[in-house]
Protein backbone atom coordinates (compact mmCIF):
# COMPACT_ATOMS: atom_id res chain seq x y z
CA UNK A 1 0.00 0.00 0.00
CA UNK A 2 2.63 2.46 1.20
CA UNK A 3 4.60 2.01 -2.59
CA UNK A 4 1.35 2.66 -4.38
CA UNK A 5 0.60 5.88 -1.81
CA UNK A 6 4.31 6.97 -2.59
CA UNK A 7 4.10 6.52 -6.09
CA UNK A 8 0.94 9.00 -5.90
CA UNK A 9 2.73 11.93 -3.87
CA UNK A 10 5.69 12.09 -5.91
CA UNK A 11 3.65 12.34 -9.11
CA UNK A 12 2.69 15.90 -7.07
CA UNK A 13 4.83 18.74 -8.08
CA UNK A 14 6.65 18.59 -4.60
CA UNK A 15 10.05 20.55 -4.52
CA UNK A 16 13.09 18.28 -5.00
CA UNK A 17 14.97 19.04 -1.96
CA UNK A 18 12.16 18.59 -0.05
CA UNK A 19 12.77 14.77 2.52
CA UNK A 20 9.58 12.96 2.56
CA UNK A 21 8.45 9.30 3.06
CA UNK A 22 5.46 7.76 4.30
CA UNK A 23 3.99 5.35 7.36
CA UNK A 24 1.17 2.90 7.35
CA UNK A 25 -0.45 3.34 10.32
CA UNK A 26 -3.61 0.53 11.07
CA UNK A 27 -5.35 2.75 13.36
CA UNK A 28 -5.81 6.32 11.42
CA UNK A 29 -9.04 6.72 9.58
CA UNK A 30 -7.44 10.21 7.78
CA UNK A 31 -4.79 11.48 6.47
CA UNK A 32 -2.23 12.50 8.58
CA UNK A 33 1.17 15.22 7.90
CA UNK A 34 4.06 15.67 9.91
CA UNK A 35 6.88 17.97 9.84
CA UNK A 36 10.06 17.17 11.41
CA UNK A 37 11.99 19.34 13.69
CA UNK A 38 14.80 18.90 10.63
CA UNK A 39 12.03 20.44 8.00
CA UNK A 40 11.17 16.51 6.70
CA UNK A 41 7.67 15.62 5.83
CA UNK A 42 6.07 12.46 6.92
CA UNK A 43 2.47 11.40 5.27
CA UNK A 44 1.22 8.59 7.67
CA UNK A 45 -1.98 6.57 5.81
CA UNK A 46 -4.72 4.63 7.08
CA UNK A 47 -3.88 1.19 6.00
CA UNK A 48 -6.77 1.26 3.45
CA UNK A 49 -5.95 4.76 2.04
CA UNK A 50 -6.67 5.49 -1.48
CA UNK A 51 -3.78 6.74 -3.12
CA UNK A 52 -5.54 9.11 -5.22
CA UNK A 53 -7.40 10.77 -2.56
CA UNK A 54 -4.24 10.94 -0.52
CA UNK A 55 -2.41 12.84 -3.23
CA UNK A 56 -5.79 14.85 -3.49
CA UNK A 57 -5.58 15.91 0.13
CA UNK A 58 -1.54 16.50 0.07
CA UNK A 59 -1.99 18.82 -2.85
CA UNK A 60 -4.54 21.15 -1.17
CA UNK A 61 -1.99 21.10 1.65
CA UNK A 62 0.70 22.16 -0.35
CA UNK A 63 0.95 25.91 0.06
CA UNK A 64 0.63 25.81 4.12
CA UNK A 65 2.94 22.73 4.22
CA UNK A 66 5.66 24.85 2.16
CA UNK A 67 5.54 27.33 4.76
CA UNK A 68 5.77 24.49 7.39
CA UNK A 69 8.63 23.08 5.70
CA UNK A 70 10.56 26.34 4.79
CA UNK A 71 9.87 27.35 8.68
CA UNK A 72 11.54 24.45 10.14
CA UNK A 73 14.45 23.84 7.50
CA UNK A 74 17.71 24.72 7.57
CA UNK A 75 18.20 28.35 7.94
CA UNK A 76 19.44 30.00 5.24
CA UNK A 77 22.37 31.90 6.18
CA UNK A 78 23.69 32.41 10.05
CA UNK A 79 24.39 36.11 10.35
CA UNK A 80 27.93 37.19 11.80
CA UNK A 81 28.64 40.29 14.48
CA UNK A 82 30.99 41.95 14.71
CA UNK A 83 32.41 42.46 18.59
CA UNK A 84 33.39 46.13 18.60
CA UNK A 85 31.83 49.43 19.32
CA UNK A 86 28.74 50.62 18.32
CA UNK A 87 27.89 47.17 16.98
CA UNK A 88 24.09 46.81 17.07
CA UNK A 89 22.43 44.29 18.77
CA UNK A 90 17.97 43.85 19.47
CA UNK A 91 16.52 42.47 22.44
CA UNK A 92 12.90 42.16 22.49
CA UNK A 93 12.67 44.14 19.32
CA UNK A 94 14.75 47.26 20.50
CA UNK A 95 18.43 47.97 19.26
CA UNK A 96 20.97 49.05 21.06
CA UNK A 97 24.78 49.57 20.76
CA UNK A 98 27.49 47.64 22.02
CA UNK A 99 30.24 49.42 24.22
CA UNK A 100 33.24 46.77 24.81
CA UNK A 101 34.77 47.77 28.36
CA UNK A 102 38.15 48.15 28.88
CA UNK A 103 40.13 45.29 31.21
CA UNK A 104 39.70 45.52 34.70
CA UNK A 105 36.22 45.96 35.06
CA UNK A 106 33.10 43.89 35.67
CA UNK A 107 33.02 40.29 34.50
CA UNK A 108 29.25 40.66 33.30
CA UNK A 109 27.64 41.64 30.44
CA UNK A 110 24.48 44.28 31.12
CA UNK A 111 22.27 46.78 29.50
CA UNK A 112 23.26 50.38 30.70
CA UNK A 113 21.74 53.62 29.83
CA UNK A 114 20.73 52.12 26.49
CA UNK A 115 24.46 50.37 25.89
CA UNK A 116 24.77 46.67 25.75
CA UNK A 117 28.13 46.65 27.97
CA UNK A 118 30.43 43.64 26.66
CA UNK A 119 33.41 43.27 29.20
CA UNK A 120 36.42 42.95 26.88
CA UNK A 121 36.81 39.36 26.02
CA UNK A 122 40.29 36.89 25.65
CA UNK A 123 38.51 35.82 22.19
CA UNK A 124 35.98 36.25 20.36
CA UNK A 125 34.55 33.35 20.45
CA UNK A 126 34.53 34.16 24.60
CA UNK A 127 32.69 37.62 23.79
CA UNK A 128 29.37 35.68 22.05
CA UNK A 129 29.73 33.33 24.92
CA UNK A 130 28.97 35.78 27.26
CA UNK A 131 26.38 37.73 25.29
CA UNK A 132 24.49 34.62 24.69
CA UNK A 133 24.92 33.22 28.12
CA UNK A 134 22.95 36.94 28.73
CA UNK A 135 20.18 36.43 26.29
CA UNK A 136 19.53 33.05 27.84
CA UNK A 137 19.64 34.33 31.32
CA UNK A 138 17.88 37.61 30.66
CA UNK A 139 15.09 35.33 28.48
CA UNK A 140 14.60 32.44 30.87
CA UNK A 141 13.30 35.33 33.27
CA UNK A 142 11.05 37.30 31.23
CA UNK A 143 9.81 33.74 29.33
CA UNK A 144 8.97 32.91 33.11
CA UNK A 145 6.58 35.75 33.30
CA UNK A 146 5.74 35.80 30.07
CA UNK A 147 3.98 32.51 29.78
CA UNK A 148 1.37 32.79 32.55
CA UNK A 149 -0.97 34.06 30.76
CA UNK A 150 -0.84 32.60 27.66
CA UNK A 151 -0.54 28.89 28.93
CA UNK A 152 -3.81 30.54 30.68
CA UNK A 153 -5.38 30.88 27.31
CA UNK A 154 -4.17 27.31 26.31
CA UNK A 155 -5.49 26.04 29.04
CA UNK A 156 -2.10 23.87 29.63
CA UNK A 157 0.32 24.18 32.99
CA UNK A 158 3.66 23.88 31.55
CA UNK A 159 6.81 23.15 33.83
CA UNK A 160 9.87 25.09 33.45
CA UNK A 161 10.68 27.12 30.84
CA UNK A 162 13.91 28.64 29.94
CA UNK A 163 16.03 30.18 27.29
CA UNK A 164 19.00 28.35 25.68
CA UNK A 165 20.66 27.31 23.05
CA UNK A 166 19.13 24.87 20.37
CA UNK A 167 21.36 25.18 17.66
CA UNK A 168 18.69 25.10 14.71
CA UNK A 169 16.26 24.67 16.17
CA UNK A 170 13.63 27.33 17.86
CA UNK A 171 11.58 25.47 20.42
CA UNK A 172 11.38 22.17 22.25
CA UNK A 173 8.59 20.99 24.68
CA UNK A 174 9.59 18.31 26.88
CA UNK A 175 8.70 15.92 29.44
CA UNK A 176 6.49 17.14 32.07
CA UNK A 177 5.85 20.51 29.55
CA UNK A 178 9.70 21.40 30.28
CA UNK A 179 9.63 24.81 27.54
CA UNK A 180 12.42 25.54 26.10
CA UNK A 181 13.27 28.33 23.34
CA UNK A 182 16.29 29.30 21.39
CA UNK A 183 18.10 32.18 23.34
CA UNK A 184 18.54 33.76 20.01
CA UNK A 185 14.60 34.22 19.54
CA UNK A 186 15.06 37.27 22.47
CA UNK A 187 16.05 39.44 19.34
CA UNK A 188 12.01 39.87 18.42
CA UNK A 189 9.42 41.80 19.48
CA UNK A 190 7.27 40.16 22.26
CA UNK A 191 4.73 39.59 19.89
CA UNK A 192 6.89 37.11 17.61
CA UNK A 193 8.35 35.38 20.88
CA UNK A 194 4.66 34.56 21.76
CA UNK A 195 4.33 32.90 18.44
CA UNK A 196 7.09 30.34 19.67
CA UNK A 197 6.04 30.33 22.48
CA UNK A 198 2.08 28.70 22.04
CA UNK A 199 3.40 26.81 19.79
CA UNK A 200 5.45 24.82 22.21
CA UNK A 201 2.62 25.69 24.64
CA UNK A 202 0.24 24.06 22.41
CA UNK A 203 2.22 21.26 21.99
CA UNK A 204 1.51 19.96 25.30
CA UNK A 205 -2.37 19.38 24.46
CA UNK A 206 -1.86 18.84 20.60
CA UNK A 207 0.53 16.62 18.56
CA UNK A 208 1.43 17.24 14.79
CA UNK A 209 1.09 20.18 12.82
CA UNK A 210 -2.57 20.15 11.08
CA UNK A 211 -5.36 21.91 11.44
CA UNK A 212 -6.19 20.88 14.94
CA UNK A 213 -3.06 22.43 15.92
CA UNK A 214 -3.07 25.42 14.40
CA UNK A 215 -6.48 26.62 15.21
CA UNK A 216 -5.43 25.46 18.69
CA UNK A 217 -2.78 28.25 18.05
CA UNK A 218 -5.23 30.60 16.62
CA UNK A 219 -7.36 30.87 19.87
CA UNK A 220 -4.52 31.78 22.04
CA UNK A 221 -3.14 34.44 19.03
CA UNK A 222 -6.14 36.34 17.04
CA UNK A 223 -3.52 37.46 14.89
CA UNK A 224 -1.53 33.94 14.68
CA UNK A 225 -1.82 34.35 10.27
CA UNK A 226 0.39 37.51 10.52
CA UNK A 227 2.58 36.51 13.68
CA UNK A 228 3.24 33.73 11.78
CA UNK A 229 4.07 35.37 7.88
CA UNK A 230 6.16 38.30 10.30
CA UNK A 231 8.23 35.83 11.74
CA UNK A 232 9.29 33.70 8.62
CA UNK A 233 10.87 36.56 7.55
CA UNK A 234 12.60 38.00 10.36
CA UNK A 235 13.81 34.36 11.81
CA UNK A 236 16.47 34.13 9.00
CA UNK A 237 18.39 37.75 10.40
CA UNK A 238 18.47 36.31 13.68
CA UNK A 239 21.91 36.20 15.22
CA UNK A 240 23.01 32.91 16.85
CA UNK A 241 26.36 33.85 18.34
CA UNK A 242 28.88 33.79 14.62
CA UNK A 243 31.65 36.11 15.64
Amino acid sequence: MSITVESAIAALPLPEEWQWQVTVRPKRRTLGIEVTEDGAVLFAVPSDAEPAAVAEAVRARLPRLAAEVHRRGPRAGNPVKELVDGASFAYLGRRHRLRVLTDGTSGRVRLHHGWLELPRPATRQDGARLLADWYAAKGTRWLAGRAVPLAARAGVTPGRIEARDLGMRWGACGPGGHITLHWALLQLSPALIDLVLVHELTHMRTTGHGTRFRNAMRAVLTDFDDLERRFTAAERDLWRGAV
